[in-house]
């Protein structure tokens, strides 16, 4: 006996269904656009942060004060900070093409967000670290 080839049957199966069931397919159809939308919605809303980017500018004048110090705890908590800040940048140069820190080094990147967070105590390092990438990006 002759066998149907694989793509027959399913093709066969999915006419079938839609044809003897199209109540049932109108549901899955109307299920998988609502999830869709639902989707879309949640991203509406602001992306939340995550890391030591949500942390104060108190918190990072802390730390590096203490890690200039050699405090044992404070140097792994600014090693924390300049991966997050290592990340924030990576990402924002692989999005936009170009390297959003001009050539300063990591360190010296750290030195003047704490700047920025010494003028601006009522920040987090997020949006002191993004100060410092737009001061760059804007002297070209």
């Amino acid at each position: 006996m002759r066998q149907k080839s694989p793509i027959k049957i399913f093709q066969w199966d999915i006419k079938n269904t839609i044809c003897l069931a199209p109540k049932e397919a109108m549901t899955k159809l109307l299920f998988v656009m609502l999830l869709t939308l639902s989707f879309v919605s949640v991203g509406a809303e602001n992306p939340p942060l995550l890391g030591y980017g949500v942390k104060s500018c108190e918190d990072y004048l802390s730390v590096f004060a203490d890690w200039e110090q050699g405090e044992e705890e404070a140097i792994g908590q600014y090693l924390f900070y300049r991966e997050w800040l290592s990340g924030l940048a990576t990402g924002l140069s692989l999005a936009t093409g170009m390297d959003v820190l001009k050539g300063v080094e990591i360190r010296a990147a750290l030195r003047r967000v704490q700047v920025n967070c010494d003028e601006h105590r009522d920040d987090d390092f997020f949006n002191a670290s993004m100060r410092l990438i737009r001061v760059l990006s804007s002297s070209n």
